[in-house]
């Protein structure tokens, strides 16, 4: 209990500081950059740095676990605490269990942070307001199929939970059946609510004899139910930044309108299975490191370390790119490359847990 306290506090205590001086590094470089095109108004800039800084943690923290846990080793090493703990009966996996335990319950934490969408749309907010001063921009000429009608906003504000210029199509045998044209469209009561709307209806029989075309005025329609504006906006413009609510409700959701779903189950894959790489390359790159400074060269230790991190975390960052732009499966992206590291870190920990 008490190496593990003490190894605990300093893991945290280097964790803490590396997250904060890489978090500022990129949040002020980045404002260094884009200064100019930022609004003039001091609170949107500050709205801008926070929603950066939450990017920059969103993207940093997993590194920031491993880099110190690189830090503490080397300073258990150099204070000889180490080699005191060994002498005192503790394995090498009562030293690194501390490592594994703070880590992973961090990671469950930052998971649970992408339920917010302040920090899991952090970028895409902060791009916001330096393109258009405004975190949350309208989207427009959204068009989509829902339950076998095609549908068209010409604009959506997801914010006031609003669309404009509604177009509904509904098909009938592959020929185009009835029309519904509405100026706006308000979310209300988990579905899209039409105050007033035109109908166009098409004859089945298109003929001389034929009724023609026939225009109904509807008051009160209600269409895409379930669809949240956040919802829309996420799935129909290729974004993959979801929240973990939004992306469990897409997915289900367009699972029963046999729509490709390849790029929500890629972000579910990113919340809740990507930053587990943390902990399986922490007991990875522990029994890498001798227990005495005599049998190391601390600072060609240091550099391998960083390098074999970036370079693991630069991969999987490039996979996941991947798979969001659907040039290889999430499952190959995202899962297979942390299974791997978990076997790795297993074999690891039960050669040296057998070893003692």
């Amino acid at each position: 209990m008490m190496a593990f306290k003490y190894i605990s506090f300093h893991y945290l205590k280097y964790f803490s500081v590396i997250l904060i001086a890489l978090v500022m590094f990129l949040v002020g470089f980045d404002y260094m950059e884009n200064a100019d095109s930022l609004s003039q108004s001091a609170n949107l800039v500050l709205i801008y740095l926070v929603y950066k800084a939450f990017f920059a943690i969103d993207m940093l923290l997993p590194l920031s676990l491993i880099f110190a846990m690189v830090s503490t080793k080397i300073f258990l090493i150099r204070s000889n605490a180490l080699v005191s703990f060994y002498s005192l009966g503790y394995s090498r996996v009562d030293v690194l269990k501390p490592f594994v335990v703070v880590s992973s319950t961090i990671v469950v934490i930052f998971i649970s942070l992408h339920a917010l969408p302040s920090f899991s749309r952090a970028d895409e907010f902060s791009n916001n307001i330096r393109k258009n001063s405004a975190y949350l921009s309208p989207t427009k000429d959204l068009f989509f199929i829902y339950k076998d009608k095609y549908i068209y906003f010409s604009q959506m504000l997801p914010l006031q939970e609003k669309a404009k210029g509604i177009r509904v199509f509904t098909l009938k045998e592959n020929s185009l059946k009835e029309v519904v044209i509405a100026k706006e469209a308000i979310y209300r009561n988990e579905s899209w609510h039409i105050a007033k709307a035109d109908i166009i209806t098409k004859p089945d029989n298109m003929s001389y004899e034929s009724l023609g075309i026939k225009v109904d005025h509807k008051e009160g329609l209600n269409i895409l139910h379930g669809f949240r504006p956040k919802m829309l906006d996420q799935v129909y413009e290729g974004k993959v930044n979801f929240t973990i609510k939004d992306a469990i409700d897409a997915l289900f959701l367009l699972k029963d309108q046999n729509i490709n779903t390849s790029s929500i189950k890629g972000a579910l894959y990113k919340i809740f299975v990507y930053p587990f790489f943390v902990p399986c390359l922490v007991v990875i790159i522990f029994f890498f490191v001798p227990i005495s400074a005599r049998f190391l060269n601390v600072s060609l230790f240091s550099f391998g370390a960083i390098l074999a991190t970036l370079l693991v975390w630069g991969v999987l960052f490039m996979l996941i790119e991947l798979s969001n732009n659907k040039t290889i499966s999430s499952e190959v992206g995202v899962v297979a490359p942390v299974l791997i590291l978990f076997l790795i870190s297993l074999r690891q920990w039960r050669k040296y847990r057998l070893a003692t």
